[in-house]
């Protein structure tokens, strides 16, 4: 890396390769290349308003239809995340972050707004508006953490709050039809325990041009192992690369640690997923 422009660093860390040719830069580009997963917070409060300015940020990401069918729980009593995180693997970001916020799907307030009405919504009983809130939500999360960062801050999602959706559903009083799709964890990042930059797989593997290309792709994933490998080296981390971890993670219902029911629970939330 010393014989590179600092201009390019950041696509360095993020391909642990030079992706050839001239392209556009800006700040932006150089802030959300940077992102990486911060698990380590200092003690440091929130500035007063942050946690509006990040609401402010996710709502003016895109909503399908404008049908906002999301909510987000702000957590920050300690007991509270004590209780979230021990749902969640007992995984100590939680309870060391200042703010966490957990993501809803919420198909409650439509059917609240249509018994005022005296009208009927039975388009939320289909995957596709399921699908719909999945995808607002995720969109307003992303918008919430590159703002976060963008404000010196970092922050780590957290898919374990699907691990056990009744309890979560319990701990923050959800009505029917609503359920956590994950959780996020923003605080001021710790210097003493600094997160690096995971190397991401080559273009080559996800980038299409007109039509889908598989040709190759198994050659760039080894070589993106290899890379892999070495970041985890780095990083003191169990060197397994990626294909091990993919397989490992995806090998059978049980590796999904408990989500494998999760039809079945929000079914029994009034989801239905015709």
């Amino acid at each position: 890396m010393a014989d590179i422009d600092p201009h390019w660093d950041a696509l360095w860390l993020r391909y642990r390769d030079l992706l050839p040719g001239e392209r556009p830069w800006n700040a932006v580009i150089e802030g959300l290349l940077g992102h990486r997963s911060v698990r380590a917070f200092t003690p440091e409060p929130m500035p007063a308003g942050t946690l509006e300015t990040l609401v402010a940020a996710a709502q003016s990401a895109a909503s399908s239809s404008n049908l906002q069918m999301w909510d987000v729980v702000a957590v920050e009593q300690a007991a509270r995340k004590d209780r979230l995180s021990l749902l969640a693997g007992d995984q100590s970001s939680i309870r060391e972050a200042p703010l966490f916020l957990v993501w809803i799907a919420d198909f409650s307030r439509a059917e609240a707004m249509a018994e005022a009405a005296g009208r009927t919504v039975e388009a939320i009983h289909y995957l596709e508006i399921t699908m719909t809130a999945i995808v607002d939500a995720s969109l307003a999360a992303q918008n919430a953490m590159v703002a976060a960062e963008s404000l010196g801050l970092g922050g780590c999602y957290i898919g374990a709050m699907r691990n056990q959706v009744d309890e979560v559903a319990a701990e923050l009083a959800l009505p029917p039809r609503a359920f956590a799709l994950f959780g996020m964890a923003i605080g001021h990042p710790d210097p003493a325990r600094p997160a690096a930059v995971k190397p991401r797989l080559p273009q080559g593997v996800v980038l299409h041009r007109e039509t889908y290309q598989s040709s190759g792709g198994l050659a760039l994933i080894a070589d993106y192992d290899a890379r892999l490998v070495a970041f985890q080296q780095e990083q003191g981390m169990a060197e397994v690369g990626w294909t091990r971890a993919v397989l490992s993670r995806l090998r059978n219902a049980k590796s999904l640690q408990g989500r494998e029911h999760n039809r079945q629970k929000l079914e029994a939330r009034g989801f239905e997923f015709r």
